[in-house]
């Protein structure tokens, strides 16, 4: 049996293995500085980037803030609701599938007059208030921009655009516009007395064919999203690739570097949370 004379260790106990990693030669004490795990000082630089630039991502810049993205879901799913309870409505063998029609009716309704409830929520929104802004305001370059989407020309020369380019203003403004309209012929289908000169008859004319128009539209406005996953990304997250930018947005771009848009919308978010 070995003899443990002048060990400290107790008899009959095994040596623990010293868990500090690998012994440097000459280092003090016999033990060596843990050897660094790969990745690490990455994942150092990562967060120390991140705290001095406010959150940025590198290589992408801030183009929605969390309000304006809760605000365009929230309108989605409303805008889905509607739409669905309106074929279960509308449309016979699906009204004979799904039945219930006193209850599509109150969901139809109820949802179809929740629709202005998201964009007047978002009013509190100091960044969805300056994008209301940006929408409202038809530039120069805008009607360049319409001149060559007629004319199918492409590149950020041929169609200069802001954050948002002239088809996104003129698609919000009609939107705007056709929500307003349903909300009204709407009404005046639920309660019948409410203006006796307009008779119900044309108000759901008007509501019936404006409703194919809303949804040709939004058929129109997911296939671009889906033809352009950066899109789809800005919404999800709220930030876009710079390439991007520059690409379909080169106003814009230049508009955040002058103006320092990208602290102003990080502040902005910052205050939403809170």
């Amino acid at each position: 049996m070995p003899s443990t004379a002048g060990s400290t260790t107790p008899t009959g106990m095994t040596p623990r293995p010293d868990r500090g990693g690998p012994v440097r030669p000459g280092a003090a004490g016999g033990r060596a500085d843990a050897e660094p795990v790969p990745g690490d000082a990455d994942r150092a630089r990562h967060r120390a980037g991140g705290a001095e630039g406010g959150g940025q991502r590198p290589g992408r810049i801030k183009r929605f803030s969390r309000a304006e993205r809760m605000v365009h879901r929230a309108t989605g799913l409303l805008m889905l609701v509607c739409l669905v309870s309106a074929a279960c409505l509308y449309l016979g063998p699906l009204a004979v599938l799904v039945g219930r029609r006193h209850l599509m009716v109150t969901v139809h309704e109820w949802s179809g007059i929740s629709l202005p409830l998201p964009f007047l929520l978002g009013l509190l929104s100091a960044e969805f208030r300056a994008d209301l802004r940006r929408l409202n305001r038809f530039a120069p370059y805008d009607r360049e921009w319409l001149r060559a989407a007629r004319h199918r020309l492409r590149g950020p020369q041929a169609r200069p655009a802001g954050k948002f380019n002239a088809g996104q203003k003129l698609y919000a403004g009609w939107l705007a516009g056709a929500v307003v309209v349903m909300a009204f012929t709407g009404l005046l289908m639920w309660f019948l007395g409410l203006l006796p000169a307009i008779s119900r008859t044309s108000a759901i004319f008007v509501h019936d064919l404006l409703a194919w128009a809303i949804v040709i539209v939004l058929l129109g406005h997911v296939r671009k999203a889906f033809e352009d996953p950066e899109t789809r990304l800005g919404m999800r997250t709220g930030y876009v690739s710079r390439t991007w930018a520059q690409r379909h947005h080169s106003r814009w771009l230049g508009e955040e570097h002058e103006t320092g848009g990208d602290d102003r919308a990080d502040r902005a978010d910052r205050a939403d949370r809170s």
